[in-house]
């Protein structure tokens, strides 16, 4: 079994830490790569400044409200480019707002999930990412 490279674009630290800690438990191994804004997250693809030594991630978490950059804006990004179109995007993201999921779909996200407030829910919540897209789903080969 293969390890699975994922970027996870997040400014909550709290939330770094959480799915940093569950992703440690996962029976495939994981490589958690984090960026804390989406101008970050498009050089870290781009493989540009500090991460030219980076792995394609095989599949991204990104959160909409984010600063320099939006979630939305990275997520036209990947979908707009050949180079990272096959990357699955899961939007996590405190947002529950309709124009923000319709517009995540529009702009092709595989998955749309609203982080839960309580602790015990976002630790299943990421326990549920891990099982789909480690377990049963199958991700493109490198």
């Amino acid at each position: 079994m293969h390890g699975i490279n994922i970027l996870l674009v997040e400014d909550n630290e709290g939330d770094i830490l959480l799915t940093k800690e569950a992703f440690e438990e996962a029976d495939v191994p994981v490589t958690l790569n984090v960026v804390r804004n989406g101008e970050l997250a498009i050089q870290f693809l781009q493989k540009r400044e500090k991460f030219n030594e980076v792995p394609t991630p095989d599949l991204i978490l990104l959160d909409i409200n984010l600063p320099k950059v939006n979630g939305l804006e990275v997520l036209k990004y990947v979908k707009d480019n050949d180079r990272y179109r096959h990357i699955p995007v899961v939007m996590l993201t405190t947002s529950s707002s309709e124009k923000d999921i319709i517009e995540s779909y529009k702009n092709h996200v595989n998955c749309y999930i609203t982080k839960p407030i309580d602790i015990n829910e976002f630790w299943e919540t990421i326990a549920a990412i891990k099982n789909f897209w480690l377990k049963t789903t199958k991700l493109p080969s490198k």
